[in-house]
């Protein structure tokens, strides 16, 4: 399974044609403390780029984009009690939502880890 980054700090990992996403590592880390999650409708069609959900911390809100087209068939709500999660594990348990996808060649656009990693150290 392939998981892959957006250059907004999210990352995808995809099955079956489901995407799992959530906010990378690198952008827990940026904003700190996150006390607050909101997830998006289950039902919602978001679009690649567009505003998914946002993740608030001590210091800043922050909108976390959709790195794909689709619909959103599933959201993270052990999020919505335990925000923090996104701190502990951001690019494992703590993904944000799960998307049917509409356009599954968007992946194509998105950098695997050695060009994101390369891409956050600047």
């Amino acid at each position: 399974m392939t998981v892959k980054y957006s250059k907004d700090h999210e990352w995808v990992k995809v099955e079956n044609g489901i995407a799992t996403v959530g906010i990378t590592n690198h952008a827990q880390e940026q904003l700190g403390d996150v006390v607050f999650v909101e997830l998006p409708a289950i039902g919602k069609t978001v679009t690649q780029h567009g505003q998914a959900a946002v993740v608030e911390s001590v210091k800043a809100a922050s909108e976390v984009y959709a790195p794909v087209s689709g619909e959103v068939v599933d959201v993270n709500k052990d999020l919505e009690g335990d925000p923090a999660m996104v701190n502990r594990a951001a690019e494992g348990e703590a993904w944000f939502m799960k998307v049917k996808l509409t356009n599954p060649s968007e992946l194509d656009g998105l950098m695997d880890k050695a060009a994101y990693d390369k891409f956050i150290s600047g």
